[in-house]
């Protein structure tokens, strides 16, 4: 996506629970073993006892606001990405993140296409702010929760420990005095033929959870491993993640060799997985340092790719004027990279 001269990302937030369940706890209860461990490289993920995934939203979306000094009135936009349940079966949490934080102009939208949500939502919004000027300002939320009742966050996936938490991001016309991030570059790319990754050789079934108690991530997987192989999957997959990052560079009119690419993040799944389908496609692209940000989250849902932003800000990873590669990928496949600078005043 051509962004001219770029959009401002004017504040983003994340939204976790203070509680916390520990890998180690989880290995001592016999949810996972050494070797899913060493596998994730995950120490603990943010559990949510009380807050629904979209009341979670709203906390990260307040937090935005009130970073940026804006109001919910003067929202013109807002997007709104999960994958997990959300609290009601036939239901729009969209409207209700709009309607809790005041935002009346413009009808929510809400987007589910598993763990790039939130890369997509991004540019659906973007889209909007350049197509409609008079959109003005947008809000890019994303949320979920996977209470045990519904999804097994430690042992439901391979390589992959899920932690409950929500972001929000707030998008606007460039300002490099107050903005947090510039956003300079965005290209998705979709691998569709990998859908059946999350869909195995299970029937179409007429209401959730037919199947077992709990969302099995893993059976899907064996399933569609063992019929279809992996071999075809990783070769679409890094052609795509190459695809787009390359393109986003381009797009931002910044050279792959630019010194001023300093970091990389990449989803917040575990170690392995990581390592065998994203660091085969990227390492090498840029000079950037790959970095390591969900030890102490796990997979957000929707949310890595502004929790990585969030994180690269409250760390302040990047200096005035350098520049931030972040990747979001979800099943599907569905594939989002952003290009930011942190703005030089």
């Amino acid at each position: 996506m051509r962004l001219g001269n770029g959009l401002g990302i004017r504040a983003v937030r994340t939204c976790l629970p203070e509680t916390v369940e520990t890998a180690q706890d989880a290995l001592a209860r016999g949810r996972i073993d050494e070797d899913d461990l060493v596998n994730t490289g995950v120490t603990e993920v943010p559990v949510s006892t009380t807050l629904s995934a979209p009341d979670l939203a709203v906390r990260a979306a307040r937090g935005a606001l009130d970073a940026a000094g804006w109001h919910g009135a003067d929202l013109g936009f807002t997007t709104h990405a999960w994958i997990h349940h959300q609290g009601h079966d036939f239901w729009s949490p969209a409207h209700y993140v709009a309607h809790q934080v005041g935002a009346v102009r413009g009808v929510p939208l809400g987007i589910q296409v598993m763990c790039n949500g939130g890369g997509t939502a991004l540019e659906a919004a973007a889209s909007r702010l350049l197509a409609d000027r008079s959109t003005a300002t947008a809000l890019v939320t994303t949320g979920d929760r996977f209470p045990d009742e519904g999804f097994d966050r430690w042992a439901g996936d391979y390589g992959v420990f899920y932690g409950d938490g929500a972001t929000a991001l707030l998008l606007h016309e460039r300002d490099d005095s107050v903005d947090e991030f510039t956003l300079l570059g965005l290209s998705s790319a979709a691998v569709s033929a990998a859908e059946g990754l999350h869909r195995g050789r299970d029937e179409f079934t007429p209401a959730t959870r037919w199947n077992s108690d709990r969302i099995d991530v893993r059976r899907t997987k064996k399933a569609f491993i063992t019929d279809v192989g992996l071999d075809g999957f990783y070769s679409g997959v890094h052609d795509a993640l190459r695809g787009i990052v390359t393109t986003a560079l381009a797009e931002a009119g910044v050279d792959a060799d630019d010194p001023r690419v300093r970091v990389l993040a990449l989803p917040r799944v575990g170690v392995k997985v990581r390592r065998e389908t994203y660091h085969p496609a990227v390492e090498g692209l840029t000079k950037a340092d790959i970095v390591e940000l969900g030890a102490r989250t796990g997979h957000l849902g929707a949310g890595d790719l502004a929790a990585n932003l969030a994180d690269i800000r409250a760390l302040e990873l990047l200096a005035p004027g350098e520049i931030a590669v972040a990747v979001s990928a979800g099943g599907g496949f569905g594939f989002t990279c952003a290009i930011v600078a942190r703005p030089a005043r």
